[in-house]
């Protein structure tokens, strides 16, 4: 996937959902910048995640973060790859050990900006978080990696008892819709 690719879906985004065009503006202004996709890039860079949602449409597969100490879908840095759907996947897959996602749509499903916060040797800086969903079996073995302390199944209805910030809510609710 090239950038002009990915502009093209944040246009494309923009035009869904009218009300986030600002978001999308600043992705866009973001790719003007050659190292985006590169997690060096300050003040931000591009990431991928993987909203994952079982077969029956009923749960959702998080981990749970051992640096951020939160459950979240996966996703991760797209160390120079502009494929931002093979980031997701790519991040999925070695998140949770599940190896066969589906994409349900090649159409973002949700775009969020926000911090990360310092660590001994990297300064604060943002995560531009490029989401898309996918589908996957609840019978397929899970993996926990070393970047997580957890990867559960959770039924949507349930997820605020794990993750009560708007930018998960908000994964749900455009699923939903």
């Amino acid at each position: 996937m090239s950038i002009q690719e990915v502009r093209d879906l944040l246009e494309r985004y923009a035009k869904r959902y009218p009300n986030e065009r600002g978001i999308a503006e600043r992705f866009l202004a973001l790719l003007k910048h050659p190292d985006a996709f590169q997690r060096t890039h300050l003040p931000g860079h591009i990431t991928g995640s993987a909203f994952i949602v079982s077969e029956d449409s009923k749960r959702t597969l998080l981990v749970h973060h051992a640096k951020l100490n939160r459950w979240l879908q996966p996703g991760g840095h797209a160390d120079g790859d502009t494929d931002v759907i093979r980031v997701a996947r790519r991040e999925g897959e070695e998140e949770t050990g599940i190896m066969n996602l589906t994409l349900a749509s090649a159409d973002i499903h949700d775009l969020d900006i926000h911090p990360i916060p310092a660590r001994k040797d990297f300064p604060c800086h943002d995560h531009y978080d490029v989401r898309f969903l996918f589908k996957a079996s609840d019978r397929e073995k899970i993996v926990i990696s070393e970047e997580s302390h957890d990867v559960k199944w959770v039924p949507f209805d349930d997820l605020e008892s794990y993750n009560q910030e708007g930018s998960v809510l908000r994964l749900r609710e455009k699923f939903r819709r």
